[in-house]
């Protein structure tokens, strides 16, 4: 049904320079008709979140197979970057294991790799025990991803609202000097 609006205001569209011709009160009716379901249409496909729109591509699991972005939403999300190669890197990880673990059911780590290639990813992945979540190596998303939060430096994680909204891009820091309260502090912030 979305589809035969999509259709309408499509219809809508092209004919509009015509119906500037005619008398003004078909020209506002149409108008009306027109901004009415145009809007009810968008709406149909249901609200965008803003997770959607920081990760437009495919999301991976620890497995490298495709998951549904429904995995992180709802809840607050880590998007670490990180790489196998990197020493700081290695010696945060089993802390935000550990973190992401113990508070699983209201946070998700997206994680976003440096490393040279998807295999080094996905073992450093399984090595570290990373049972969350990826981009594809060197994908359009991760590079974007990078460019957005300005990252310059390796460990670093960024943490956004369940909207999507940027809460700190310092939660390295959060989760290495008070782990037991980063994300009550995170939740009140969002």
């Amino acid at each position: 049904m979305p589809l035969l609006f999509l259709q309408f205001i499509d219809y809508c569209n092209r004919n509009l320079h015509q119906l500037m011709k005619s008398t003004s009160f078909l020209f506002y009716f149409y108008l009306l008709l027109c901004l009415a379901f145009s809007g009810w249409a968008k709406s149909a496909s249901g609200p965008s979140t803003g997770l959607e729109e920081l990760f437009p591509g495919t999301l991976l699991d620890s497995d490298g197979k495709e998951v549904s972005k429904d995995v992180i939403a709802g809840k607050t999300v880590g998007i670490y970057f990180s790489a196998h190669w990197c020493p700081p890197c290695r010696s945060f990880t089993p802390n935000l294991v550990k973190f992401r673990d113990k508070n699983k059911k209201s946070f998700e780590v997206v994680f976003v790799s440096s490393d040279r290639s998807s295999k080094a990813q996905m073992d450093y992945m399984k090595e570290a025990g990373m049972k969350w979540y990826t981009l594809p190596h060197r994908s359009e998303s991760a590079n974007a991803l990078a460019k957005k939060f300005a990252v310059r430096g390796i460990p670093s994680l960024v943490i956004v609202s369940k909207d999507g909204k940027t809460i700190t891009k310092n939660g390295r820091g959060d989760v290495s000097g008070n782990p037991k309260g980063a994300l009550k502090s995170w939740q009140k912030k969002s």
